[in-house]
């Protein structure tokens, strides 16, 4: 398997990234895991009629995850069989009930408990989701470099889907919200900590729409469908993240002296913190 290079972290290891992102991608792509995972799926989709057809093939439930960011669920069966049979229309649809947004948009795609044929009869479906799939685990073979770089890809389709849509500004920014990659990405971007998100929701939207118009000039999202805007946010998001991380190495040397000068150790703290 083809391993992407990040070889260094925030905003410079950005630039590098961007300059070599179509050839990493195009090897990664080429990998004999990935050819078999996609050209399996492409295979073999348009045999499955139902939720149950999809979650008794691993492959192929692999692969459908995959393509959402939701891997975690692979053994979570019951769960997604549930999301996919329910569908979107009505309002207590699993998919409609959560809060993560990924699952409504993966719900969308399959299109099980909305129509009476399901979306993987169409021609071109194959090619839609193993797409997908491709790009995210892209991002989660970057990620294993890097967390702060897949956030970044991520954000680059993500929020442009997102901002180009003819959607209200509060719907907008709920979808944000209900989406932990994009969210992550805003919150430490507009300088907002974790425990932001025990919040009411109307406090976090008021929060995070007045912190936009400090920073970026205005609370419209609309305004990320314009790529040096998009360049902006994950600018400002790998510089903040990388104070974060200095702060919390600070934090833990500091910490590493602290309990070494208490316990009397004959050790050179130095040799400890670098």
């Amino acid at each position: 398997m083809f391993q992407p290079v990040v070889p260094f972290s925030g905003y410079s290891g950005w630039a590098v990234l961007t300059r070599t992102l179509d050839t990493q991608k195009e090897a990664y792509e080429k990998s004999p895991v990935i050819q078999r995972e996609t050209d399996y799926f492409k295979e073999n989709i348009g045999k499955v009629s139902t939720a149950e057809d999809l979650v008794a093939d691993r492959t192929l439930l692999k692969v459908a995850l995959g393509a959402f960011g939701l891997d975690a669920d692979i053994n979570s069966k019951a769960f997604i069989r549930k999301i996919l049979s329910d569908g979107t229309l009505t309002s207590d649809a699993l998919a409609n009930k959560l809060s993560d947004k990924r699952y409504l948009d993966f719900a969308k795609a399959f299109g099980f408990g909305d129509f009476s044929v399901p979306r993987t009869k169409l021609s071109g479906f194959g090619d839609e989701i193993t797409s997908r799939y491709t790009d995210q685990q892209f991002e989660v073979a970057i990620g294993d470099a890097d967390p702060d770089m897949r956030l970044a890809l991520g954000l680059q389709r993500d929020l442009t889907t997102i901002a180009e849509k003819s959607n209200s500004v509060d719907t907008k920014w709920y979808t944000i919200m209900g989406q932990p990659p994009l969210r992550k990405v805003f919150e430490t971007a507009l300088g907002l900590p974790s425990s932001f998100g025990a919040q009411k929701l109307e406090t976090q939207l008021k929060t995070f729409k007045a912190r936009a118009e400090q920073v970026f000039g205005s609370d419209d999202l609309a305004q990320f469908s314009e790529p040096a805007k998009r360049e902006d946010l994950v600018r400002i998001f790998l510089l903040r993240a990388d104070i974060q991380a200095s702060s919390s190495a600070n934090i833990r040397g500091q910490t590493a002296l602290a309990l070494l000068q208490g316990s009397g150790g004959g050790l050179d703290a130095s040799l400890l913190i670098g």
